[in-house]
């Protein structure tokens, strides 16, 4: 009813800019220029009814006897002109000669501005809030992995739809939860699930949707918002990226944002206002907890605090199986070999990596998904499109990089041989690489001092085996990459883990303007100590080397069973 009286008022505003803007076209068209001397000839013959003069214009209207045409005319304001006008029978009148047309022109400034503000409103207070609301299709059935995050959301849903069962105990039903965790791995999704399970409306905005240049608009948002879901007995506000507007504030006038502080008071302030037996709640996201504001993390806010990690081996799989169930998939693709191989993928990488292998699928004009078209898709996910011209490629480059990849697969096999190497590979690709190794981890918790020092060796491997065929003058800059995942995992190593002895159990990070110069002095000496343990692990494999760098010239692809069956045999 409230719309259909909106839109009412909305067409009969339109209808009058429409008859006002009608009215000044015409009304300007009937004015029709006339010559001095042909209007003193018309005065002479009687033919003139009407003069209306201005003292503002340098003209007048004149109208002729039957006739509705306004003609005009250069007002000559000499002193006898008057006279003239009455001796000849002519009506004098005075008044503004365009001031029909200013009346409407006003009155069509008027009522566009206020059409403009009319939509303006609407669109922000409802447009905006009232398209967020939906009903939600999505069940915790349609989530494959996150187990423990479904187990603790499930008592939010009895909450909301029996919250009666709770008042017996005296549990307060929280006022928010809050899902954290890498991007891509679900969270949208659980707080669908979370509406959908309980069959309440669905309130999803983003942080950055409050985010103004002006000051005051983004707390009226959220006061909307909440307004618009508290109308509801039940319902589920999910702001996603909350940290957009919850990060912590600035402890200096010079570092705080006003337009972001007034807005994250506004949802602290509506937060607040929740009566524990309200059966509304609000759900945020972020991939940086450690970046939000203390007051939206303590209790009586974001009560609950839920990682949504990264699926493990058996979540994957379950992924694998759920996003296939709309593609055609080949007999030959095993999705437990894949999900081993696939580490560290997020739920929407699988998605995509299948999504990809679709494309490729059709593209070659197959009906089926192929063991060739995942491979193809995952290369292209982890290191992007393979180049199509490779003429450019001399020789020397081609072993260059083959000397390089070897002595990644090499050093990967004998310091870390529960690594499945899934591809080593001498065809460049368009984002830059002119080759890349693939190994994939096993599923674990933690990583040992072994293996971190391992996987640094690594990514030395490549830069040292350069140094041993081609000499020390002669190494390239294909190691860039290496070296900057290196120093990454030093730093850790050194000022995170508690690696290091001289360091000690310390966490540089939180006193680093005190300890910047040791932290780098450590690091180096440590670099440089795996550099020189790698480099003689090499040369004494210098043979494997050489074997893997042949084959991969070759055949320019090598896989795990490729590169394990000359290993296994020279060791």
């Amino acid at each position: 009813m409230k719309q259909r009286k909106q839109r009412l008022i909305l067409c009969l505003a339109l209808f009058l800019v429409g008859a006002v803007g009608i009215g000044i076209y015409f009304n300007a068209r009937t004015v029709v220029p006339m010559s001095y001397n042909r209007f003193m000839e018309l005065a002479e013959q009687k033919d003139v009814s009407k003069v209306i003069l201005s003292t503002e214009d340098n003209y007048m209207n004149v109208k002729l006897k039957d006739e509705k045409i306004t003609y005009k005319v250069p007002n000559p304001k000499t002193d006898n002109f008057t006279e003239f006008l009455l001796k000849n029978d002519i009506d004098i009148q005075y008044g503004s000669v365009s001031g029909a047309n200013g009346v409407l022109r006003v009155i069509f400034i008027l009522l566009i501005g206020g059409i403009v503000i009319f939509i303006f409103k609407k669109n922000r207070k409802e447009i905006l809030i009232e398209d967020a609301a939906s009903l939600s299709n999505c069940t915790l059935s349609d989530i494959a992995g996150n187990i423990e995050a479904k187990a603790m959301v499930q008592d939010i849903i009895q909450f909301i739809q029996y919250p009666e069962k709770y008042e017996k105990t005296g549990a307060k039903m929280p006022r928010g939860i809050l899902f954290y965790g890498p991007p891509g791995t679900g969270k949208t999704l659980m707080a669908k699930a979370i509406a959908g399970e309980a069959g309440v409306p669905f309130y999803a905005m983003s942080g950055s949707d409050f985010v103004q240049t002006y000051v005051g608009v983004g707390a009226g948002r959220v006061r909307d918002l909440f307004k618009k879901a508290k109308k509801h007995d039940k319902a589920v506000i999910f702001i996603d990226e909350i940290d957009a507007i919850g990060k912590k504030r600035g402890q200096t006038p010079s570092s705080s944002n006003d337009e972001r502080d007034q807005t994250l008071n506004a949802l602290l302030t509506e937060m607040s206002g929740f009566h524990e037996r309200e059966g509304i709640i609000v759900i945020a996201a972020t991939n940086r907890l450690d970046t939000l504001d203390e007051a939206l993390t303590r209790p009586g806010r974001f009560d609950r605090q839920i990682e949504i990690g990264l699926p493990d081996i058996h979540a994957r799989e379950r992924i694998l199986k759920l996003h296939s169930r709309t593609k055609s998939v080949s007999n030959e693709v095993s999705l437990h070999e894949l999900a081993k191989s696939t580490v560290y993928f997020s739920g929407a990488m699988l998605e995509n990596l299948l999504n990809e292998a679709a494309i490729m699928a059709a593209n070659d004009d197959d009906d089926e998904i192929r063991q060739m078209h995942i491979d193809k898709a995952f290369t292209t996910i982890i290191a992007g499109p393979e180049k199509s011209d490779r003429s450019y490629i001399t020789e020397k480059d081609r072993k260059i990089t083959a000397f390089h990849e070897a002595g990644h697969a090499l050093i990967t096999k004998l310091l870390l041989p529960d690594n499945y190497i899934s591809k080593v590979t001498i065809i460049p690709s368009v984002s830059g690489a002119g080759g890349f190794s693939i190994s994939i981890p096993k599923d674990t918790l933690y990583y040992t001092k072994s293996q971190l020092e391992s996987n640094i060796k690594v990514l030395f491997a490549g830069r040292i085996a350069e140094e041993l065929v081609f000499g020390e003058e002669n190494v390239t800059t294909g190691a860039s990459n290496d070296i900057t995942k290196a120093s990454d995992l030093l730093v850790n190593y050194v000022g995170k883990y508690g690696m290091d002895q001289k360091m000690g159990l310390f966490h540089i990070s939180d006193y680093e303007s005190a300890h910047d110069a040791e932290l780098l002095s450590r690091c180096r000496e440590t670099s440089n100590l795996l550099y020189d343990e790698t480099k003689e692990l090499m040369v004494k494999n210098y043979k494997i080397l050489e074997k893997l760098a042949s084959l991969l010239i070759q055949k320019e692809n090598l896989n795990d069973d490729d590169i394990e069956s000359i290993v296994r045999v020279e060791i």
